[in-house]
């Protein structure tokens, strides 16, 4: 487990602006709350299955805590539970590795590999 990192779930229209704008200004629900939802590995889980069930052709992004810790917040979200939340815009510089969402074969979600 990398400490370090936070996910993000994105659909491949914000994907496609992530890549060639270089910034992500946010899902509607991060507009509407201020910050930007970011999910710990622990997390994402519970995060896919509540917010995104049944949809199609999403994406999971690597976000580098350390290098947007000055714009990162954990507070209390589900159950008390502590969440990242990104102050600011999603820069392509916080990202370490990204891919299409996909599970393994024995269900468990497959996560971005950083090179």
């Amino acid at each position: 487990m990398n400490d370090s990192l936070a996910y993000k779930v994105l659909t491949a229209e914000q994907m496609s602006t992530l890549e060639h704008a270089r910034v992500f200004k946010g899902a509607p629900v991060d507009l509407e709350d201020g910050y930007i939802h970011l999910s710990t590995a622990e997390q994402l889980g519970e995060t896919i299955d509540k917010h995104f069930a049944g949809q199609e052709h999403l994406w999971l992004v690597a976000v580098d805590l350390s290098a947007a810790a000055d714009a990162i917040k954990w507070e209390p979200s589900r159950g008390g539970a502590l969440f990242p939340h990104l102050y600011g815009e999603l820069s392509l510089d916080f990202v370490v590795a990204y891919s299409e969402l996909n599970y393994e074969p024995d269900g468990s979600l497959r996560l971005p590999v950083t090179g």
